[in-house]
This record gives C-alpha cells, sequence and structure tokens, in this order.
C-alpha cells in the first residue's frame, strides 16, 4: 500500500485509479485523497478509467445525468466500452450490482459484442 500511495501522490494516473478501488466509501470530488477525488484527478491526468469509476458511481446512485456526463468524459478519453455505452445509454445494465439499485436486466446477444 506504501507504494501506491508514493506512486499516485507522484500523479500516476493508473495507481490512482488502483489505489480509489481500495476505498470503502466514495467522498467527494474535492477531496483529492478519497475515491471520488482520486478517480476524478486520473481522468484529469488523461486516464479515461477515472471518469466510467465515477460514471458508475453515478449510476448506482441513480444519477443518471452524472452518469451520461462521465461516460461522455471516459468516451472522449479514449475509453472505447464507455463510448459504445454511450451510444445505447441505457438505463439499465445486465451486471448484479444493477440489481442492488433496482435497475438489472437480462443479458442480451448485444452485450457480447
Amino acid at each position: 500500500m506504501p507504494i501506491l500511495w508514493h506512486l499516485a501522490l507522484g500523479h500516476h494516473a493508473g495507481i490512482m485509479v488502483t489505489l480509489a478501488s481500495t476505498f470503502p466509501v466514495p467522498g467527494r470530488l474535492a477531496d483529492g485523497f478519497s475515491q471520488a477525488g482520486l478517480c476524478y484527478r486520473a481522468w484529469r491526468l488523461g486516464n479515461p478509467y477515472g471518469a466510467q469509476h465515477l460514471a458508475m458511481h453515478a449510476f448506482n446512485t441513480y444519477n443518471m445525468r452524472g452518469y451520461r456526463t462521465w461516460l461522455r468524459r471516459a468516451a472522449n478519453a479514449g475509453d472505447k466500452d464507455s463510448a459504445r455505452e454511450l451510444k445505447r445509454f441505457e438505463t439499465r445494465l445486465p451486471h448484479a450490482n444493477a440489481r442492488s439499485v433496482r435497475r438489472r436486466r437480462p443479458y442480451r446477444k448485444s452485450d457480447f459484442e
């Protein structure tokens, strides 16, 4: 863990997202050492997965406007999966976590393409 913190403080964007995934509470964007803050800083450094993590957090908190915004930002940063998801913009997803926010749907053939 200390090595991850050292690299994150050195502005290594990929490590910031990895480190943020270990936090139990999302926190706020303004707090640079919270899950949301680290993902936001990683996105600002050009890592699309930071924006993708923030999009999933918005989805899981019923914030569809934030979900679409962060998906667009992830797609603009180069994440092809987020671009595909933004094109379809589904408010129901097939993954298990969507069940906990009552937004689950069955898998389709297009999910595997």
